[in-house]
């Protein structure tokens, strides 16, 4: 069965709406504007969630010290750097935490290996204006070979989920703008797919 994640939570009813819902993971923002919430603030979401999700910390371009402080707090579970890090970053991360590490590939061409330290890797959509995926869906022929586990994002929403799971089998796929209605978390959105993809892994 694939994993769920919900990305982008920021008001105290996307945490309601999560414990509701349940998916796998949920995901708090700490860059941008649209959804970045401060570290206060994950902490008292935190400690409102329920304990069965996961939380993963995205960030671009942060100082470790500030992602091993929220590590060592338990505010997140798992690290995704989403800007420009390299694998010396990654490495240094590693040395620092044990919370898995997911690198983000911003899909450009075929993809069949990946050389990192990192515990995943996720796949987005390239965009030359910002480090998500803007909403939009990338080619997902160019991922088709890559055997490893990995969560993929970019566009995903309640029409096309079934065919990402059927045709690419993530090991979690990555939802945010696709469950959202006017820029906010949608309690019937997030329970709608997380619906499709559950029924689907019990007719499987």
């Amino acid at each position: 069965m694939s994993k769920i994640k919900i990305c982008g939570l920021k008001r105290l009813e996307d945490i309601n709406f999560v414990n509701v819902a349940k998916p796998d993971y949920v995901g708090f923002v700490f860059a941008g504007m649209k959804r970045k919430i401060d570290f206060n603030t994950a902490a008292k979401f935190k400690s409102l969630l329920d304990s069965n999700m996961q939380v993963v910390g995205v960030f671009v371009n942060e100082p470790l010290d500030n992602i091993v402080g929220l590590c060592e707090d338990k505010i997140i579970d798992l690290v995704q750097p989403h800007g420009d890090e390299d694998e010396f970053y990654i490495s240094k991360l590693k040395e620092k935490v044990k919370q898995p590490i997911i690198k983000v590939v911003r899909v450009k061409e075929k993809i069949c290996y990946i050389n990192t330290k990192a515990d995943f890797t996720l796949f987005d959509t390239r965009s030359n204006f910002e480090y998500g995926g803007g909403g939009k869906v990338f080619d997902w022929n160019l991922i088709k070979g890559y055997k490893k586990p990995f969560f993929i994002a970019g566009g995903l929403n309640k029409d096309n989920i079934e065919k990402a799971l059927t045709e690419l089998k993530p090991y979690c796929v990555d939802l945010s703008s696709g469950v959202e209605t006017n820029g906010v978390k949608d309690l019937k959105k997030i329970k709608e797919v997380i619906e499709i993809i559950r029924k689907q892994s019990d007719v499987k």
